[in-house]
């Protein structure tokens, strides 16, 4: 689906004269230095854990060299665990162009709360100093992409920051050898190839298989209902669904497709708030029909997101 805030508007805010002066000043010395020495010093580590001791050194001193990315995660948080993995693929993959610093939300309230986090996951970058909101909840890798490389070119024409690019396995080499990728691994990469690829009949297809092997499988499940939804919503036409659903409050049919525009454009609130609005003025079989598909999309965003626990408490106060 497509997550809430997926854009670069932010960086605009960025172009404070003074820091992408300094920013820029701080590169080119950096780049005169390494070119007078023949060489660069050592990039650090592409992926990493922050805490608040470790912040200002950790991402604010290494943003004025790379952008760095950061993604808030907790334990308990399922849409983090598709995320989160989702993000270290492409830090590696990238390969110095961006830096990867991972914060757990349950460990660093205090950062949490300077960023003004309203719900994990949630992802931020940090160039020169200055904090930019990239967006928030689980996303397909090509949207997650999109967002990167529209970062990537922010930082370099604004601020001159460029990062430290890295050789193939030069991070790997460091670290321990990479376990071997199980069957069920294999077939979830394929998952997500084929919805990144917006091949979505292949995609809901391929994660039904996953599950069909391991029916516990929360990353298959997250996956599948984003499937869904994007194949429910592919090719239709949003005004006339919109309208639709204006003119005609009790048509639970209509309510229930725009509710799935809502979630796709970003709406998770708006896309709940409909629903339950629908049980509310409903009975018997549309009532059911409206409940059950609200149930499934608390399944895309994932059942401990702050906004599916308040959706679920207000839906419990309409049944009950």
């Amino acid at each position: 689906m497509q997550p809430r805030n997926m854009s670069m508007s932010g960086v605009v805010d960025l172009a404070a004269v003074k820091a992408a002066g300094e920013a820029k000043q701080k590169a080119e010395k950096a780049r005169a230095e390494a070119a007078r020495t023949g060489g660069a010093p050592a990039p650090g580590p592409l992926i990493f854990d922050v805490d608040e001791a470790g912040f200002q050194q950790d991402v604010l001193q290494r943003s004025t060299e790379v952008p760095v990315v950061i993604d808030f995660w907790a334990e308990w948080c399922e849409p983090c665990k598709q995320l989160g993995p989702v993000l270290e693929r492409l830090a590696t993959e990238y390969a110095g162009r961006f830096v990867l610093a991972k914060i757990d939300v349950d460990a660093n309230q205090m950062l949490f709360q300077q960023f003004g986090v309203q719900g994990i996951p949630a992802v931020f970058a940090v160039i020169a100093g200055q904090p930019v909101p990239l967006f928030q909840g689980a996303a397909p890798e090509a949207q997650v992409r999109q967002v990167l490389d529209q970062l990537i070119q922010a930082a370099e024409q604004q601020f001159g920051i460029v990062g430290t690019p890295v050789e193939p396995g030069a991070q790997a080499e460091q670290g321990a050898p990479a376990a071997p990728e199980s069957p069920e691994d294999i077939a979830l990469a394929a998952a997500h190839q084929a919805l990144d690829a917006n091949d979505l009949d292949g995609a809901v297809r391929a994660y039904q298989n996953v599950l069909a092997d391991a029916p516990g499988n929360a990353e298959a499940k997250l996956g599948l209902a984003q499937a869904e939804l994007m194949r429910r919503v592919q090719g239709v036409d949003a005004t006339q669904v919109r309208k639709a659903a204006a003119e005609n409050p009790a048509d639970v049919k209509a309510q229930i497709a725009a509710a799935d525009l809502d979630l796709v454009g970003g709406h998770v609130e708006d896309a709940f708030g409909r629903l339950v609005d629908t049980v509310r003025r409903t009975a018997g079989e549309d009532r059911d029909a409206a409940r059950v598909h609200l149930l499934s999309l608390f399944e895309v965003i994932g059942g401990e997101d702050p906004r599916v626990v308040a959706a679920r408490g207000a839906l419990a106060r309409v049944l009950f």
